[in-house]
């Protein structure tokens, strides 16, 4: 039994991870997935001064008080941000950190310093989903309703980086290949003995576009 934490990305919940928590804890694995603060059913808080901080207080807070440790941390996409937040925090309790299609920050980085984008405003509203960008349009439809906007102070803040994620024994990095997206990410981690990189043909939201293909390699990583 592996225990895993999920770290959702920007816009999203703990609802874009069921697919593949359902899948692991049928399997027999502890699967905590918080949503981070301000977002999905807790957007009732988006107008709180809620900073990268606070996502990472969210996570490091979810393996204090339920006592984790050997944990998988596993962050999807701006969720790299919150994950690498987490090991300057809590390293000693991850036994191994994948980054999703995520980004894996620059100490002194910000979201909105990777974006080329100044941000303004209490929250940064939901982007237009594209075309064929899920398999369905009732599929776009679900994820368009379920996504609520993002409080700015979490894209702006910048994070301090001393590379404690570089410390975990086990260190991923999934490529979602089907766009191209983070391909530059995960192209220097190739060639370094210290990383595993693995490739899902499909597009950027992978917990939603191949949650059995993701479950089953989570569990081999």
């Amino acid at each position: 039994m592996t225990t895993f934490v999920m770290v959702h990305g920007a816009w999203a919940g703990a609802w874009g991870w069921d697919l593949v928590a359902k899948r692991l804890r049928t399997a027999g694995h502890d699967v905590y997935v918080p949503t981070l603060s301000g977002l999905g059913e807790r957007s009732h808080l988006a107008l709180l001064p809620i900073t990268l901080s606070t996502h990472i207080d969210d996570i490091v807070n979810e393996m204090i008080w339920h006592d984790l440790d050997d944990v998988v941390l596993v962050a999807h996409s701006y969720g790299g941000f919150v994950a690498t937040g987490v090991a300057e925090r809590a390293a000693e309790r991850i036994a191994s950190i994948v980054y999703l299609d995520a980004f894996i920050p620059a100490d002194g980085q910000s979201f909105e310093d990777v974006m080329g984008e100044k941000l303004t405003g209490p929250v940064v509203p939901v982007p237009e989903i594209g075309d064929n960008e899920y398999a369905t349009e009732a599929e776009s439809e679900r994820v368009a309703a379920l996504s609520t906007p993002q409080p700015t102070g979490t894209f702006t803040e910048r994070l301090k980086v001393t590379g404690a994620y570089l410390k975990i024994a086990r260190k991923t990095y999934i490529l979602a290949s089907g766009w191209n997206g983070f391909g530059s990410v995960a192209a220097p981690l190739r060639d370094d003995p210290e990383w595993n990189v693995h490739e899902l043909p499909c597009g950027h939201d992978v917990p939603l576009l191949m949650p059995g293909e993701l479950a089953q390699l989570l569990e081999r990583v």
